[in-house]
This record gives structure tokens, C-alpha cells and sequence, in this order.
């Protein structure tokens, strides 16, 4: 069985210890939200070491039964199940090894808008907006409903939802990008072909709250005489205190007030001010790349296709899966296309914008 990551059962173990030591502690509860992630984190280590466990005693039995179906012919059916379980429970395995992000086990943020189309986009997005509810029950996550923008005849323009359980980013986050509907239009009294689009984008949810949790070894204190106008002023202490954050390389020298105690107060205040606003500024700029990634939302920058006429079929154009079943995906059916491309499927025959 692989080592490292969600593997590495002896550093799980160790940190489930910690974090019951932790727990304590008379000052636990004093910052509630802190506590609560750590309990949150002691949870899914447990989960994780329950799940190899029983991976693992699943996989002695299926190499017991291979055994016995060598000196035994009547033991085959037998074995065979015992492989087919195995299998599963490993693809279970990689499938959670991939959600290794820092963010994966976070809440997700689903904004969905109607693309070119008009009122068949408007349509298709509302039709988006219900699949993506479907899947989150089917996997027993609860939903909020966010904005809602209604469209003038049909559907919606956009709307927003916040969905809330394990693992919701990392499941939801790869299906970020333009959905493309091809059918025949409801709209048209004609019954003619219409394409539509409509676009799809996921973020983690982030605490409003940053906070700031400095480690005392990351920080280099020096204490050094500070400089004055000279005669009666010049200070004859080392008062003045100069505070070097390792990792970010932050310095911050503060020699006004004349003890060495309040200096250091001082500096230390924006020390912290100076870390916020970098993390602000990195929230920032992740949220702009994010912009900037998004695809313009119409012909040749599609993920999916969902072709309902003159055939039923659904097609990810990343991995390459495709179903017949369409009306059961729209149901909310996405596992067989999630699952793919987080274990790291892709195409490599032809570009997307090549495929029909």
C-alpha cells in the first residue's frame, strides 16, 4: 500500500493525540471556531485510518480466497468477489488521495450564468441549477440557496448556492467551466435545434474571519540601543526592538517609545497587521486568477456536452467519458464523470475545441 499523504497512518495517529491533548485544555473553548476545526480535522483522520483498516482486512481476505481458489476450483466465484470488492475499496483509496488540496475538504461556492442563448440559456442554467442540487442530496450534502436572478421568460440568468459536507470543494471543484446543451428548442414553435450555453464555476468556502497565528520560532526578535538627537535623549537602554518574520522576510523595527516592553507590543501589533494584509492580498489574487481562468461562455470552450436531440448522450470532453443516459446525469448521476477526472484522466488525442 502506498506511504505519504492520506496513507501516512503513524502521522495521523499522531495528530489525532494531539489534538485530544488539546482538547483538555482548560482554554480549549476559548476561540470556538479554532476548536471546532480541530475537531473537524480529528474526524476525518479517524475516518481515513477506519477506511484503510477495512481496505486493508478487505484485501488479506481477497489474497486468502485467490489462495484458496488455486488449490480449489470451487473457491473461483468466491475469490472472484473478494478481487471485485478489493478493487473497489482501492479505487475508493486514489479516489480520496486526490483530494489532497488544502482546500478540498472545504464547503463549496456553485455560481452558475446563462451563456449565449437567451432564453434557452436561461432555461439550460436552471436546468444546471437542479442537477447540481440532485447530486448534492444524492451524496447526503445540504444545500443553501445563494443569489437568484430570474430570467425574463424562462429559467434563470444566474443564481448561486453554498454547499455544505465533506469534501463538497474537492468533488465539485473540476466541474468549473461551460456546459453545453444541444436540443430541441421548448421555445420554438418551429421544434428547430438550438445550442446553448451556460457556465459553471466553484470556489472553496473561505472563513470571513482571517486569522492570524504567528509561530514565535518564525519570528527573529533583536534588541539593539535606538538612536536619538544626542545629550540627555540619547537612550543609554536597549529599548529599541527590531522583529524579522522568517518566512515572509516581514521586518518591522520599532524604537519610539522608551521601554523595551512597549516597543515590543507595538511591533508585534504590526507584525500581525502586516501578515493580515499579506494573506488579504493572497485571497485577493486567488480570487483573480479564478476571473481570469474562466472561459468565455459559448462555442469552443465547453467541458461538457448534453445532447439531447437527434440523440441522448452526455460527453466530458477532459476525459473522454461518455453515457447514453442522459435524462439519469441531469438527475444528478455525475459520479462517473467526477470521478475520472480527479484520478487524473485526460484526453490527449485531440484539443477540445476539435470535438463536435
Amino acid at each position: 500500500m502506498p506511504s505519504g499523504g492520506i496513507f501516512d497512518l503513524e502521522e495521523k495517529r499522531h495528530r489525532i493525540a494531539e489534538i485530544e491533548n488539546r482538547s483538555t485544555e482548560p482554554d480549549f473553548w476559548s476561540e470556538p471556531a479554532t476548536a471546532q476545526a480541530l475537531l473537524r480535522e480529528k474526524s476525518r483522520h479517524e475516518l481515513t485510518i477506519s477506511a484503510l483498516e477495512k481496505e486493508a482486512a478487505q484485501l488479506d481476505e481477497a489474497e486468502a480466497a485467490l489462495e484458496l481458489s488455486e488449490l480449489d476450483a470451487s473457491f473461483e466465484k468466491e475469490a472472484a468477489a473478494a478481487l471485485s470488492k478489493a478493487a473497489s475499496g482501492i479505487r475508493r483509496l486514489e479516489l480520496e488521495r486526490m483530494l489532497c488540496e488544502p482546500k478540498d475538504h472545504a464547503n463549496a461556492i456553485l455560481e452558475l450564468n446563462s451563456g449565449a442563448g437567451g432564453t434557452e440559456s436561461m432555461d439550460w442554467c436552471q436546468m444546471l441549477y437542479r442537477m447540481y442540487v440532485r447530486y448534492c442530496e444524492r451524496r447526503g450534502w445540504r444545500v443553501q440557496e445563494g443569489d437568484w436572478q430570474v430570467g425574463e421568460e424562462a429559467g434563470i440568468k444566474s443564481a448561486s448556492l453554498v454547499v455544505r459536507g465533506e469534501d463538497a470543494y474537492g468533488y465539485l471543484k473540476g466541474e468549473s467551466g461551460v456546459h453545453r446543451l444541444v436540443r430541441i428548442s421548448p421555445f420554438d414553435s418551429n421544434a428547430r435545434r438550438q445550442t446553448s450555453f451556460a457556465s459553471v464555476w466553484v470556489l472553496p468556502e473561505i472563513e470571513d474571519a482571517i486569522e492570524v497565528d504567528i509561530n514565535p520560532a518564525d519570528v527573529r526578535e533583536d534588541v539593539y540601543r535606538s538612536s536619538g538627537a544626542g545629550g540627555q535623549k540619547v537612550n543609554k537602554t536597549s529599548s529599541a526592538i527590531r522583529l524579522t518574520h522568517l518566512p515572509t522576510n516581514i521586518v518591522v523595527a520599532i524604537q519610539n517609545e522608551r521601554s523595551q516592553h512597549a516597543n515590543r507590543d507595538l511591533a508585534w501589533k504590526i507584525l500581525r497587521s502586516r501578515l493580515y494584509e499579506l494573506e488579504k492580498r493572497k485571497r485577493e489574487a486567488l480570487r483573480d486568477a479564478v476571473e481570469a481562468s474562466k472561459m468565455d461562455n459559448s462555442f469552443g470552450s465547453q467541458i461538457r456536452n448534453y445532447v439531447l436531440h437527434p440523440y441522448r448522450m452526455v460527453k466530458d470532453l477532459r476525459s473522454g467519458v461518455e453515457t447514453s443516459g442522459a435524462d439519469a446525469v441531469l438527475d444528478g448521476e455525475l459520479d462517473q464523470f467526477i470521478e475520472p477526472y480527479l484520478l487524473g484522466v485526460r484526453r490527449k488525442d485531440r484539443p477540445v475545441a476539435d470535438e463536435p
